[in-house]
């Protein structure tokens, strides 16, 4: 009886062994990819610190552009109260980790271009002020602007980038299987809106009817 149980108990320690090594490859597969997921999520978060610091510098211009231009006489008082209150929403929109929900980027995305908005606004009127147009204070804030402008479109590409890679993982095998239990939810792109392939250029016609950038 002995002799007939011993090729039935090496069997059994056999297949127990192979399950615990498929157990054990599994497992350190599952902490990679959870370790995978950590950085890519971090890095994620990582750009969204750098969109914000894009963003906040267009914002931090504002104020020497607004004492800029109600110097010059008669200026609309209305426009430089729309930037004011523009600037002032997008300090109220704010996520530390960046957006969780297509909703949430949505809030950023509105009350940024409502300052967005409000700057095209104040370009537009500045064209009837040629002494304005003229000061070089004016011209460096316009410089900067635009830079600023150039600085965002290249870092909400490089969020969107990061956030596909990010997307992909959690939809890839293992991670599929446990990435939503552990908090790993799908993050939102920013999408490109009508005549935003390049970012908007500022320009101002002087007095010898050249353009200045």
């Amino acid at each position: 009886m002995i002799t007939t149980l011993r090729p039935i108990m090496k069997t059994l320690l056999i297949v127990l062994g192979v399950i615990a090594a498929f157990i054990v490859v599994l497992a350190l597969a599952a902490v990679g990819s959870y370790n995978g997921l950590v950085s890519s999520n971090q890095g994620v978060e990582a750009q969204w610190a750098q969109v914000e610091n894009v963003y906040q510098r267009r914002a931090d211009l504002i104020p020497n552009l607004v004492k800029t231009v109600e110097g010059a006489a008669n200026f609309e008082k209305s426009t430089l109260i729309d930037i004011t209150e523009a600037r002032a929403s997008v300090g109220k929109v704010q996520f530390a980790n960046g957006p969780q929900n297509a909703e949430q980027l949505a809030q950023f995305e509105k009350a940024q271009g409502s300052l967005g908005g409000a700057l095209g606004r104040l370009m537009v009127v500045v064209e009837k002020y040629p002494d304005l147009k003229a000061n070089s204070g004016f011209q460096s804030l316009q410089a900067q602007l635009e830079g600023s402008e150039n600085r965002i479109s290249v870092e909400r590409g490089r969020f969107n980038e990061v956030v596909q890679a990010y997307n992909t993982k959690i939809k890839s095998v293992p991670a599929v299987f446990y990435a939503a239990l552990l908090g790993f939810k799908e993050r939102p792109y920013f999408k490109a809106k009508e005549g935003a392939a390049e970012p908007p250029k500022v320009e101002f016609k002087f007095g010898d009817g050249k353009t200045q950038p």
